[in-house]
């Protein structure tokens, strides 16, 4: 199962299926399901989601790439789907995320300042 969870945590973008998953974790696929379920708390599929969705809060905070981009960048084939699932996870749509973390985005200099540990 750890050698599954691994290959989706790395290879996140590639278009894995549960048939591929099986057989890295070298069990049947219902098996695969029941036991990855019971291990992580979440079907292989909404895992994976998870981890896409995850990266593309990130490349939405770090970078100006489009929302259609960045879906295609994470391993989604569709915007839509893209938009939909990541909304289910994240509360809100991308664009609304982008622009709430760039609202709520603090300057570097403030950042440093703050942190900078007493002498």
């Amino acid at each position: 199962m750890l050698r599954a969870r691994d290959v989706m945590d790395r290879d996140y973008a590639q278009p894995l299926d549960v048939p591929a998953l099986a057989r890295i974790a070298h069990v049947s696929q219902a098996h695969f399901t029941r036991t990855f379920r019971a291990t992580f708390g979440e079907t292989p599929h909404r895992y994976l989601q998870r981890r896409r969705v995850e990266r593309a809060m990130f490349l939405l905070r770090e970078t100006d790439h489009s929302v259609t981009a960045i879906s295609f960048e994470v391993g989604f084939t569709s915007p839509g789907t893209f938009s939909r699932t990541f909304r289910d996870i994240v509360g809100r749509s991308p664009r609304t995320y982008r622009k709430e973390a760039v609202a709520a985005s603090v300057p570097t200099c403030f950042t440093m300042a703050w942190a900078r540990p007493y002498a």
